[in-house]
């Protein structure tokens, strides 16, 4: 007999599947606002694709960036990015 099946005659059994874990918000437990190419924010807002942060994050904007602070990491990204172009002088 396979180690697969129950045994017969042994009573019944209860089938116990794992529950999934839901999320009832946007996956962020500290909402930060981000920063994303001007260009894809209005793609976003006009056909509903994703987008990508530079820290990585994917979602769809939905709400006021300006209620919530600036992500940390796509701070710093995007001062890093930033700092290259203080060799030219334009400030």
């Amino acid at each position: 007999m396979s180690t697969l099946e129950p045994e017969r005659g042994t009573g019944t059994g209860t089938l116990v599947e794992p529950t999934p874990q839901t999320s009832h918000g946007d996956g962020d437990h500290e909402r930060f606002a981000h920063y994303v190419q001007k260009d894809k924010i209005m793609a976003s807002a006009l056909d509903g694709t994703p987008v990508v942060a530079l820290c990585g994050k994917v979602w769809v904007p939905g709400r006021d960036p300006k209620k919530y602070p600036v992500c940390p990491m796509c701070k710093e990204i995007y001062e890093s990015m930033s700092s290259g172009d203080d060799d030219k002088g334009d400030k």
